[in-house]
């Protein structure tokens, strides 16, 4: 039997809730009631409501400047960010397609680190199929372990190449994702970005 947390129950019933008013809502209500949705998920984030919220403001700021930019980038490239740090992720045609999303997120007021890991690739259906596959997988092996605090991850798969982004309660935390990640068929690779709960830099 899978050993499931209260607050593993917490941390989904918040995202279900996120869906949900994403789904029902018009945009304007959307937009309210998903910042009422964030605000419950950061109530159990090793992260600060006022982080989080800084976070969604700078995602979407970095979204719009990539639609006003260049509208294929902004359906190519992920965009993560955690305590005002901005994971690029994707994949996209050309260097400099790389260099105007980087350029984009330097350009929004907050941004103290942008890490661009975004892939000069193409990227068919059976890849992005694949690359979905393997997140939900990973996300599903993260939401049932008692010992993983999964809200707190970030997980991106690019071509195989699996980008994880976060806070880790501890090292042992940490490499237990990494493990599950590491193991799951198709996988090229790993990278981290996750600091741990205690690291100075936060």
């Amino acid at each position: 039997m899978i050993a499931v947390r209260p607050r593993q129950i917490l941390n989904l019933s918040a995202r279900v809730a996120l869906v949900a008013s994403a789904l029902v809502l018009g945009a304007c209500q959307s937009l309210l009631l998903g910042g009422a949705a964030l605000v419950g998920v950061a109530a159990v984030q090793e992260r600060s409501v006022g982080a989080a919220l800084d976070d969604a403001t700078i995602q979407f700021l970095i979204n719009q400047k990539l639609l006003e930019t260049n509208e294929v980038l902004f359906l190519r490239v992920g965009i993560e960010v955690l305590e005002k740090r901005v994971l690029l992720t994707g994949s996209v045609n050309t260097p400099d397609n790389r260099v105007e999303a980087v350029r984009a997120a330097w350009q929004v007021d907050g941004v103290r680190e942008v890490l661009n890991e975004i892939q000069i690739a193409e990227r068919d259906a059976l890849s992005y199929l694949n690359d979905a596959r393997i997140t939900a997988q990973l996300r599903f092996q993260m939401l049932t372990d008692a010992e993983v605090a999964d809200v707190n991850y970030s997980v991106d798969t690019v071509n195989g190449t699996v980008y994880l982004m976060g806070i880790a309660v501890d090292q042992a935390e940490l490499d237990r994702v990494s493990d599950y990640a590491r193991a799951i068929s198709g996988v090229e690779n790993v990278i981290r970005h996750v600091r741990l709960s205690d690291d100075p830099r936060r």
